[in-house]
């Protein structure tokens, strides 16, 4: 006989054992789930009835998912704006641009890495592209070789944060509570200030970098800086209003309420095309890079529901055998009330980071603490958001899922599994070492970090942006109100169809 309150901690030690065989995560997640569920069955926790919630679930809630269509409408947009040949130029001119600068190399980097993961969303990409073309360049400049590989692997990631993020859309889909939810566009709005001030950390290091140690980010010499006055802004511009176009056909559709974030996905993959045929004469084969670019939306896709379907597999019978009320319990009596559970959660997914990706992450977790999240962070907003609740909820959800996202950046940087310390070791030449590209990196992680610090303290860095409705909220049907006065007793056949109801907690009392 295992008792119910084992059952949860159980089924995530399972998890870790089947992943740990080498199971695929989708398929560890099936696994666990099928396995710990027969187990339930024989406790008679639930009955074998219960398990039909396992279908309705992936056929109504995952592949009927309207909002998870935007993810093969962004993957393609970026699979074909990776190789169209735009980073290519506006490296090149931004290196023109800040070349006289110490440190412009860098600066052009963060620059032109932040342009990309508004209009890309890939971090393999965007790091490939840009330590092919710059690596070489700053080499030949005589830059530290550990701060080199450092800024092109941390511009390339934050893409993970930068709107129109994949990480952002499949948060708002998990993000999803009884008292409120977070949807893409506020989660896009959210990420703005958050992304704008690591943009600047990044340049404030370099800065100083270039202070402190100016051997180590030398100004480009004046023979390398072929272009000047017009001719340099004019190719700048080149690169840069075809992106601002494309950046403002996705991003700009979804914050004016004009599409929905799978109608501006589609018109971004629309874009991509466009912009590619533009530049068909810098493409050798067009055709070749629209076919590679559907493959790789098929395998992406394809990987993204397999994983959703072994996590509604898993949380089924997670929940099944009270593991949400384990989790609340857990996380709600943490010393430190709110600063506790975000400073918990932050360590756990920081370390939960170096072996599963934010998929993973954002699948099985996240979903799990949205309604801790919920409890705790939605009081320290309340006054914020004009004493309104249910805005409330749904900007703490906000807010948790940006300081995730900060967070799940460092999956990529952070020795040894960084995803994008390897993209970036299978292109560097053979002189630079392992070791300087590990060691490099780790500024950034601190800078990361620091960000993910900034966000616990100042949440209106993330909140600034979203819509703050008034407390007292009027419609046809319904006053909301917070009175505390009891309403006046009358028949229920002398209320007209119009009477107002005054709702108190969840209660509703006609008057």
């Amino acid at each position: 006989m295992i008792p119910l309150e084992w059952m949860p901690p159980l089924m995530f030690g399972g998890l870790i054992l089947f992943m740990l065989i080498g199971f695929p995560v989708a398929f560890s997640l099936m696994a666990a789930g099928l396995f710990f569920a027969g187990i339930a069955i024989s406790e008679h926790y639930f009955d074998v009835l219960f398990l039909q919630a396992i279908p309705q679930r992936i056929f109504g809630g995952v592949l009927a998912n309207d909002l998870l269509l935007a993810i093969p409408f962004f993957t393609f947009m970026g699979a074909i704006l990776e190789r169209c040949g735009l980073a290519e130029e506006m490296l090149d001119s931004m290196g023109q641009l800040f070349g006289r600068v110490r440190g412009g190399l860098g600066y052009s980097v963060i620059i032109v890495g932040f342009i990309l993961g508004a209009i890309t969303g890939t971090v393999a990409a965007q790091v490939i592209a840009m330590a092919m073309i710059s690596l070489p360049v700053m080499m030949r400049y005589g830059y530290n070789m550990r701060y080199a590989t450092g800024v092109l692997a941390a511009s390339g990631t934050i893409t993970q944060l930068v709107p129109p993020s994949l990480v952002l859309i499949v948060l708002a889909d998990q993000l999803k509570t009884q008292s409120g939810s977070a949807d893409v566009g506020s989660m896009y709005l959210g990420a703005w200030g958050p992304s704008l001030l690591q943009i600047g950390l990044f340049a404030l290091y370099t800065f100083l970098l270039s202070r402190f140690r100016p051997d180590y980010l030398p100004a480009a010499p004046e023979s390398q800086l072929a272009l000047r006055g017009w001719c340099l802004w004019k190719k700048c511009l080149l690169g840069i209003i075809p992106s601002a176009a494309l950046i403002f056909l996705v991003l700009g559709t979804i914050m004016t309420g004009i599409a929905t974030p799978t109608e501006s996905g589609a018109m971004g993959a629309m874009g991509a095309l466009a912009l590619a045929w533009l530049r068909r004469s810098n493409i050798p084969d067009l055709k070749g890079l629209i076919e590679q670019a559907y493959q790789n939306t098929m395998r992406i896709t394809c990987m993204v529901v397999f994983i959703l379907i072994g996590s509604t597999c898993f949380s089924v019978v997670f929940q099944g055998v009270d593991g949400g009320q384990w989790v609340e319990a857990l996380f709600s009596d943490l010393p430190g009330g709110w600063v506790g559970f975000v400073v918990a959660v932050n360590v756990f997914v920081f370390f939960l980071a170096f072996f599963l990706d934010f998929f993973e992450i954002a699948f099985i977790i996240v979903p799990l603490l949205a309604p801790v999240a919920v409890k705790l962070l939605s009081p320290v907003l309340l006054a914020s958001m004009n004493g309104n609740p249910q805005a409330a909820a749904s900007a703490a959800l906000v807010w948790f899922g940006v300081m995730l996202c900060v967070n799940m950046q460092t999956s990529f940087m952070h020795p040894p599994f960084g995803f994008a310390l390897f993209y970036l070791r299978g292109v560097t030449p053979k002189e630079v070492k392992s070791s300087d590209i590990y060691w490099g990196a780790l500024p950034w992680v601190g800078l990361q970090l620091i960000m993910v610090v900034l966000v616990i303290a100042f949440p209106a860095l993330v909140t600034t942006l979203l819509d703050k409705p008034a407390a007292l909220i009027q419609s046809q049907d319904f006053n909301f109100t917070n009175s505390e006065e009891p309403a006046a007793a009358i028949p229920a056949n002398n209320v007209g169809d119009d009477a107002p109801v005054v709702f108190r907690l969840d209660k509703p009392t006609i008057k």
